[in-house]
Formats: C-alpha cells, structure tokens, sequence
C-alpha cells in the first residue's frame, strides 16, 4: 500500500464515518441536559453562581 493510497484511505474514512460519528457526539451532547433524572443537577449548576463563598474556601450553602 503506497502512502498516497493510505491518504485517501483515511480521507475517504474520516469524509464518511467521521462525519457520523461527530453528529451523533453531537446530538448525545445536546440531548444530555434534557435526561429525566438531570432536572436536579441542572438547577444547582444554574444557582451555583449566587453561592456565597466564605473567605477560607468554604460554601456557605443555604
């Protein structure tokens, strides 16, 4: 196999099924905030910026 015949190789594999198994990454990524049992999670990284830190690193949660 010559190195030209391995370069299209793996162009014609990265064009076809690189490109598939990007979108699904992608979808999976997109889709994964909006699982059923995520609702919790998400609440606590959306108010986790209004948490007030204690000068010694601690959280003060309330």
């Amino acid at each position: 196999m010559s190195t030209h015949s391995t370069y299209e190789l793996l162009r014609q594999l990265a064009d076809s099924w690189g490109l598939v198994a990007t979108m699904i990454l992608f979808l999976a990524l997109a889709a994964w905030p909006f699982r059923p049992g995520a609702k919790e999670q998400n609440e606590a990284a959306a108010n986790s910026i209004f948490v007030e830190e204690d000068p010694r690193g601690n959280d003060n949660v309330q």
